[in-house]
C-alpha cells in the first residue's frame, strides 16, 4: 500500500476512537510529504524515516520525540495488520534534552507588552493594535491557552455575571472562567469597538476576527507577539533555545497566581487544585508544570517555610512549659 493512503487510513482510524489527533497527524503529514506520498510502505528504510526526523538540526529537541512518537505508533498500527514487515525506527534514541523552562514576564514586562501592541505597526495590515492589545491581556488575566481566546465567540461571554465559557478546548473539556470588574469593562470597551468596526454581531461570530469576519489565525498572532516583544527589548539570557512566547503569559498567570496565594497566607496545597480546574487540566500534576520556581515564588516559599519552624518552636517551648 501506498504511504498516502495507509496514513490518510490510520488518521480516520484514531479520529474514530474521539482523538483529536491534530499533531500527530502534522507530524505524519509532514513525514509523508518529504519522503514521498506515493512511496510504498514496505520500501521505506530506516535511513528516510531518520532524515525526517533529524532533518538539518544540530539539536536534539522534544520535537524529535514528538515526531518519533508519532510514526511508532504510525508504524505499529501498520505492523498488527501486516501493511508492513517490520518498524523501520531507530533502536537506540537520542538523550532527552533537558525539561523546557518557561519564561515568566515580570509585572513590567507585562506592561511593556501591553503598551508596545498598541503601537504595533499597521503597515499593509487591516490587523487593528487594539484587538491585538485586547488578544493579549486576556489570555494573561484569565490564564488562557491561546487557541481558547481565539476561540471565543460573542455567546461564549456573560458580561453580567462576569463569566466566559470555554468549549471543549484540550481534552473535549468545557469549563467557566470567571473574571473580575477589571477585565469586565476591558471585555466591554472591547465589544462597543468591535460594533463601532461593523463586524458581525450574531451570537457564534468570534469575538477576535481577522479577514471577512474569520476566527483570527493563531500563527498570525504568535508571528504578531514575536515582533511586539522584540521591540519591547524582552529577551532571554539564560542560553535557552527558545525566546519567550506567547503561551508563557499562561505560565506566567499560574506563579503569579501562587504568589499572591503566599502572599496572602493561603493554603496552597488546598487551592492547587481550584488552580488545575480554572486553567482547564485533566490532572492536577499537570498544573504543576506551570508552576515555575521564580526568585519571588521562591521567597514566598521560604518565608511559609520559615513561619511554620517559628511556629513548630514556639508550640513545642509552650509544651515544655504547660508540662513543667
Amino acid at each position: 500500500m501506498r504511504l498516502i493512503q495507509l496514513i490518510n487510513q490510520y488518521i480516520v482510524y484514531r479520529k474514530s476512537l474521539g482523538e483529536k489527533f491534530k499533531t500527530n497527524e502534522t507530524c505524519l503529514r509532514a513525514f509523508c510529504k518529504k519522503t514521498g506520498p506515493s512511496k510504498h510502505i514496505k520500501s521505506i528504510t530506516e535511513n528516510m524515516v531518520n532524515d525526517y526526523l533529524y532533518g538539518d538540526a544540530t539539536v536534539i529537541t522534544s520535537g524529535w520525540f514528538v515526531k518519533h512518537t508519532a510514526l511508532l505508533g504510525f508504524y505499529q498500527y501498520a505492523l498488527n495488520r501486516n501493511y508492513a514487515d517490520h518498524i523501520p525506527l531507530p533502536r537506540t534514541l537520542p538523550k532527552h534534552p533537558q525539561p523546557f523552562v518557561p519564561y515568566i514576564y515580570t509585572q513590567k514586562e507585562l506592561k511593556l507588552l501591553f503598551d508596545t501592541a498598541l503601537i504595533y505597526p499597521k503597515n499593509k495590515s487591516h490587523i487593528s493594535p487594539y484587538m491585538v492589545r485586547t488578544i493579549l491581556i486576556i489570555t494573561y488575566a484569565l490564564g488562557l491557552r491561546l487557541h481558547e481566546t481565539l476561540a471565543l465567540t460573542l455567546d461564549n461571554i456573560d458580561i453580567e455575571n462576569s463569566v466566559i465559557t470555554i468549549q471543549q478546548s484540550k481534552h473535549y473539556k468545557s469549563r467557566l472562567v470567571p473574571f473580575n470588574q477589571q477585565i469586565n469593562e476591558i471585555i466591554t470597551k472591547y465589544i462597543r469597538w468591535r460594533m463601532k468596526q461593523k463586524h458581525s454581531q450574531l451570537p457564534g461570530s468570534y469575538l477576535f476576527v481577522g479577514k471577512e469576519n474569520q476566527r483570527f489565525n493563531g500563527s498570525t498572532m504568535r508571528y504578531i507577539f514575536q515582533k511586539i516583544r522584540k521591540k519591547s527589548g524582552i529577551k532571554r539570557d539564560d542560553k535557552a533555545n527558545f525566546q519567550p512566547r506567547i503561551h508563557d503569559l499562561r505560565h506566567t498567570f499560574a506563579v503569579n497566581r501562587l504568589t499572591s496565594w503566599y502572599h496572602e497566607n493561603k493554603n496552597v496545597q488546598q487551592l492547587l487544585p481550584i488552580l488545575s480546574v480554572y486553567l482547564g487540566h485533566k490532572h492536577l500534576a499537570h498544573t504543576t508544570v506551570y508552576l515555575t520556581m521564580t526568585d519571588n515564588l521562591l521567597r514566598e516559599a521560604n518565608m511559609r517555610f520559615e513561619q511554620y519552624l517559628t511556629g513548630e518552636k514556639n508550640e513545642k517551648h509552650i509544651l515544655f512549659k504547660f508540662m513543667g
